[in-house]
């Protein structure tokens, strides 16, 4: 076996590729990846350096691993500012890093990509060896794992990684026939709180229009990146993504895409984009002009959840981060990172951190668990 490096998803046929990480997971596949390389909101100059790695066998495609150089830890939700501080401070360098990750993407799902025969743990230790070599002639201070899916923990760990836990909040569809079916298994505050959210949204005279991908118009797709951006200026910073990639992902997966469009009086006020898994609904872009009372809970959270009982999906991941989504049925998981230091000390300490870290982590998944809405019997 052989490790290939390649600097752009250009460098391997889309058929290849997808053929090791198939169409459940849709941040993984050749489409979309690329189309953040090609709009180049994926390139040196945004501190994501394309280094993905392959392994062949006697030419023929054995794994993959989505890699990227990094010189700052901006949109991987998985924060180690604190670690690159304390190199700093013991005049190391943090930077460049190696990432395997989705840029700007904090979904849990495969990183080690491998076909049906492969042997997973030679490649993985074939893969490690790769790094470690890689690090060493390019001054690069470690590699990190973000948010691979659980059942790849164990392959990661035998690497004597060390394993970082977070939490997020996701939706699971318990067979719920409608929305109703779902409201019933909550106590009467909550249930009585979330008919009245989406009675306030169409008293404000909104309407939420839901618009496969495969059917959104150029026009549509203006107006939804317009309120896309609208999100990061709000916070006087630049949205990560661009025109051009969502354009891009709209002419080659649109299959899997689905948008969310709010409204009122013949003009779109708000929209949310979300992907179409094998599963699992992703929700992950949303906008508005304008505050509206509740629209954003309706838009991100009540639209999914009612696609996902009308088309049969298991689960909801609406992203990163929000503690009010746990009144909303949106429970506790737990997510993971695995971590590499070059440096021995360094590596002990992050060790030592992440263990401490762990404990903390279930203390907060218990908590937030008990504020879960759903009446007690369930």
């Amino acid at each position: 076996m052989e490790v290939k490096q390649i600097a752009s998803m250009a460098q391997i046929e889309a058929t290849a590729w997808n053929r090791l990480c198939g169409p459940d997971y849709p941040f993984l596949r050749h489409e979309f990846l690329a189309a953040l390389e090609q709009s180049a909101a994926v390139c040196p100059q945004t501190g994501w350096e394309a280094a993905h790695l392959l392994v062949f066998d006697n030419q023929k495609l054995l794994a993959a691993l989505p890699l990227y150089l990094k010189t700052h830890s901006w949109g991987e939700y998985v924060f180690d500012q604190q670690w690159a501080q304390a190199y700093q401070q013991h005049g190391l360098a943090y930077y460049p890093k190696l990432v395997s990750a989705i840029p700007f993407t904090p979904c849990q799902g495969q990183r080690l990509l491998f076909a049906p025969d492969a042997d997973q743990t030679a490649i993985c230790a074939l893969l490690f060896s790769f790094i470690q070599q890689l690090a060493e002639r390019q001054g690069i201070s470690s590699w990190h794992c973000l948010f691979p899916e659980p059942s790849q923990l164990e392959l990661l760990r035998s690497l004597g990684l060390s394993v970082r836990e977070g939490v997020q909040f996701q939706w699971f569809n318990r067979g719920y026939a409608t929305f109703t079916d779902f409201l019933q298994t909550l106590s009467a505050d909550k249930r009585k709180m979330i008919k009245r959210e989406r009675r306030r949204v169409a008293e404000q005279g909104i309407e939420l229009l839901r618009v496969p991908g495969t059917e959104v118009t150029e026009t549509q797709w203006q107006v939804f990146f317009r309120f896309y951006a609208l999100t990061y200026l709000k916070r006087s910073s630049e949205p990560y993504l661009n025109l051009a990639f969502f354009k891009q992902i709209a002419r080659t997966m649109p299959e899997q895409l689905l948008l969310v469009l709010a409204i009122k009086d013949d003009v779109y006020v708000g929209a949310a984009l979300s992907f179409i898994g094998a599963d699992t609904l992703y929700g992950r872009y949303w906008g508005c002009d304008a505050e509206y009372n509740a629209l954003h809970f309706e838009a991100c959270y009540y639209q999914g959840l009612d696609y996902c009982i009308e088309h049969g999906l298991a689960r909801f991941d609406s992203g990163a981060q929000g503690e009010h989504k746990i009144s909303r049925g949106f429970e506790p998981v737990t997510t993971y990172s695995t971590h590499w230091l070059k440096d021995a000390g360094f590596a002990k300490a992050v060790a030592q951190f992440v263990a401490r870290e762990k404990q903390a982590i279930a203390h907060y998944k218990q908590d937030a668990a008990n504020y879960l809405p759903f009446k007690r019997a369930q």
